[in-house]
C-alpha cells in the first residue's frame, strides 16, 4: 500500500464532501414568487390608475369653465383660479351643506365611538347572562341591508317627531355605524391582558376609571382605525339623509350635490359642480393622509384574535 493513500497517524480520516446539488424546488418557488409579485404589482398599478385618474380629472375640471370642460374635457385648465370654488361655496350653498355635514358627522362620530367602545369593552371583559346573544345580535346588524331598514326607520322617526331634524339624523348615523364599531373593537379589548385591569382594581380604580384611563388608551390603535372607517362611511352616507332629511336648510353634502344637479338641468355650471365635488372629497383625503399610519398599524392586532 502506498503512503500517499494512507492517512497520517493521529489525524482522523476525512471523507470528501459531496458536491453541492441544485435545489430545483426552491428555484421554482422563487420564480413563482417573482411572477406573483409582478402580477400583483401590475394589478395594483391598474387599480391605482382607475382610482387616481378620475380623481385628478375632477380636480382639474374644477378650475375650468363650463365651455372649457365641454370643448376639451381632458385638457389642463388654461387659467388656474378659484372662481368655481367661490361660486360653489356661496351661490350653490355648498358652504351651508358642508357645515351641516361637519355637525352631523362630528356628533355622530363622537357618540358612536363612545358608545361602541363601552359596549365592546363590556361584551369582551365581563361575563353576564345574554352576553353572547347581545353580541351576535349586534353582529347580525352588519348583515342587514340598509335599504330594507329605511322605510321602518322613516315611520319610527315620523312618529317620534324627529324626522328632518339634526338629532334624528345623528341617531340614524349612530345606529348605522354602531354594529361595525362593536365588532371591530371587540377583538382589541379581548386581547388586552386581564392582569392590568386587576392591578387597576387593586389600586382602587372603579370600572369607569379603569376603562377610560387604562383600557381605552391601550386600545388606541383600534380606536384610531375604526374612527377613520366610521368617518369615511358617515361622510359619504347618501341613503339615510336622502330619506330621513327633507329640510333643505339641513341638507348634507351628498343631498346638496344631488339637489344642485337636479335644479340646474340642462343649464349646468359644470365648473362649479366639479368644484363642489372637490370640496366634498378633500376632507376625506386629508383625514386619510394624516392618519394613514394609525390606520395601517391598527388593523393588524384585530386580525390576530
Amino acid at each position: 500500500m502506498s503512503l500517499e493513500n494512507q492517512a497520517p497517524s493521529g489525524t482522523p480520516a476525512t471523507a470528501a464532501a459531496p458536491p453541492e446539488r441544485p435545489e430545483p424546488r426552491r428555484q421554482k418557488r422563487s420564480a413563482g414568487d417573482r411572477a406573483f409579485t409582478i402580477i400583483a404589482q401590475v394589478i395594483l398599478a391598474i387599480w391605482g390608475l382607475i382610482v387616481i385618474l378620475p380623481l385628478l380629472w375632477t380636480v382639474f375640471s374644477s378650475f375650468k369653465t363650463s365651455g372649457g370642460i365641454l370643448a376639451s374635457p381632458f385638457a389642463l385648465p388654461e387659467e388656474w383660479n378659484l372662481d368655481n370654488f367661490v361660486t360653489a361655496w356661496t351661490e350653490a350653498g355648498i358652504g351651508r351643506f358642508f357645515g351641516n355635514t361637519v355637525l352631523v358627522v362630528g356628533c355622530a362620530l363622537f357618540l358612536v365611538m363612545l358608545l361602541g367602545a363601552m359596549c365592546a369593552y363590556v361584551l369582551a371583559r365581563y361575563e353576564f347572562p345574554g352576553r353572547r346573544v347581545l353580541y351576535y345580535a349586534l353582529i347580525a346588524g352588519l348583515t342587514f341591508p340598509l335599504f330594507l331598514a329605511v322605510v321602518p326607520l322613516f315611520f319610527v322617526m315620523e312618529s317620534l317627531h324627529i324626522r328632518g331634524t339634526y338629532f334624528g339624523l345623528i341617531m340614524a348615523y349612530v345606529g348605522f355605524a354602531l354594529p361595525f364599531t362593536v365588532f371591530f373593537l371587540y377583538a382589541f379589548f379581548r386581547q388586552l391582558p386581564e392582569e392590568i385591569g386587576e392591578a387597576a382594581a387593586i389600586d382602587g380604580a372603579g370600572d369607569f376609571r379603569t376603562f377610560f384611563q387604562v383600557m381605552l388608551p391601550m386600545a388606541g390603535p383600534g380606536m384610531a382605525s375604526v374612527t377613520i372607517f366610521n368617518f369615511l362611511g358617515l361622510w359619504n352616507q347618501f341613503l339615510l339623509p336622502i330619506v330621513l332629511n327633507t329640510d333643505r336648510d339641513k341638507f348634507v353634502l351628498a343631498q346638496g350635490l344631488a339637489n344642485m344637479q337636479a335644479q340646474q338641468g340642462y343649464d349646468s355650471d359644470w365648473g362649479a359642480m366639479f368644484a363642489s365635488v372637490t370640496i366634498t372629497i378633500l376632507p376625506v383625503l386629508i383625514v386619510y393622509l394624516i392618519f394613514q399610519r394609525q390606520l395601517q398599524g391598527g388593523i393588524g392586532p384585530s386580525t390576530n384574535k
